[in-house]
């Protein structure tokens, strides 16, 4: 098993899952940055999935790997099946050919990809009966403290930087092993079909080099995203994790020590009966949750709810403020 030394300080994410509003800004500023070259037409760093859901790639939490009582458990790799290669849709036909009847766009013929999949192909749709069914959540690398990427990797090509924890690949030592695709049990190592390399999320370092914060929280239009330094008291991500304890990791059970956390969609609405009333029941069941970020979800709900009290008394709340992130300096801290 590989030994990652602890970096000097470690960037970490916070995303707040109750301001998500799935617009794809995050998506799209990513892609374009960072993975537009031939051979990454399947291939998305950041994504926003509907959940309850199959997400980006399908399945890819029931795909393994992560460790197991330490072990080191190598999983399956996606196919570009599970990926969804996007297909173009036939706009001339369907939208401009003045035909009668409700337009439905359609895969043009001969695209490259079938309709049977495609990435974030299952938005908005979840599970459950509309509209108690779903909530957003964006996924990136986690730039874990213990990369399962990194110790399945036989050539030493993926390694996590001292300076910032950020954990990258050298594409002059990967030799196509593909092995960091099937530890990671994110599905979030990917694979150039062009270049025959490993590629993955690189934490836009080369922006956080300059004092800059990463695209995809840059370009968060609801101010969802936080970013900064878990040792650095003064930024949002040490106070959200490490003070009030309400953002949590993903799949925490996967051994990895992600670096991206969670505040859990539990401030949300309640939910509606079919004449659009709300009942008492919460939209999202808190045991989907727990599923996902562990039982300390009923935890922070309990101090989301009572910090939200505590504003509606028009008491102060530095948690809300927190949440509310009302100039992006006070997302981003010591990045702008």
């Amino acid at each position: 098993m590989a030994t990652v030394a602890k970096p000097d300080k470690q960037l970490a994410f916070v995303v707040d899952l109750n301001k998500c509003i799935g617009c794809q800004t995050c998506t799209v500023a990513c892609k374009r940055l960072w993975t537009s070259k031939a051979g990454e037409e399947h291939v998305y760093w950041r994504n926003v999935e509907t959940r309850p859901g199959k997400g980006y790639p399908r399945n890819w939490d029931q795909d393994g790997g992560g460790y197991e009582n330490g072990e080191l458990k190598v999983g399956r790799e996606p196919t570009l099946g599970d990926y969804g290669i996007p297909y173009e849709f036939a706009y001339e036909k369907r939208l401009f050919e003045g035909r009668k009847g409700r337009v439905r766009p359609e895969p043009a013929s001969g695209s490259r990809s079938s309709a049977s999949w495609a990435p974030n192909y299952d938005e908005e749709q979840g599970a459950g009966d509309y509209p108690n069914n779903y909530f957003y959540l964006p996924r990136h690398c986690n730039h874990c403290s213990k990369p399962a990427c990194l110790d399945a990797c036989p050539n030493d090509a993926i390694y996590k930087r001292p300076e910032d924890g950020v954990v990258l690949v050298d594409k002059t030592m990967c030799k196509a092993s593909r092995k960091c695709i099937r530890a990671c049990p994110y599905d979030k190592a990917f694979f150039n079909t062009s270049e025959q390399r490993a590629v993955k999320c690189i934490g836009c370092y080369p922006r956080i080099e300059k004092a800059v914060a990463p695209a995809c929280v840059a370009q968060c239009a609801g101010r969802a995203m936080h970013v900064g330094f878990l040792e650095d008291p003064r930024s949002s991500v040490h106070k959200l994790t490490e003070v009030w304890k309400v953002a949590l990791p993903l799949h925490a059970e996967k051994g990895t020590g992600p670096n991206v956390f969670y505040v859990p969609p539990v401030l949300g609405p309640m939910q509606e009966d079919a004449d659009g009333n709300l009942r008492t029941e919460q939209k999202i069941p808190v045991d989907y949750l727990v599923r996902l970020f562990g039982s300390d979800v009923r935890r922070v709900l309990d101090t989301l709810h009572e910090e939200r009290g505590r504003r509606l008394n028009g008491k102060s709340s530095e948690l809300i403020e927190i949440l509310i992130g009302r100039r992006f300096a006070d997302l981003a801290g010591s990045l702008t």
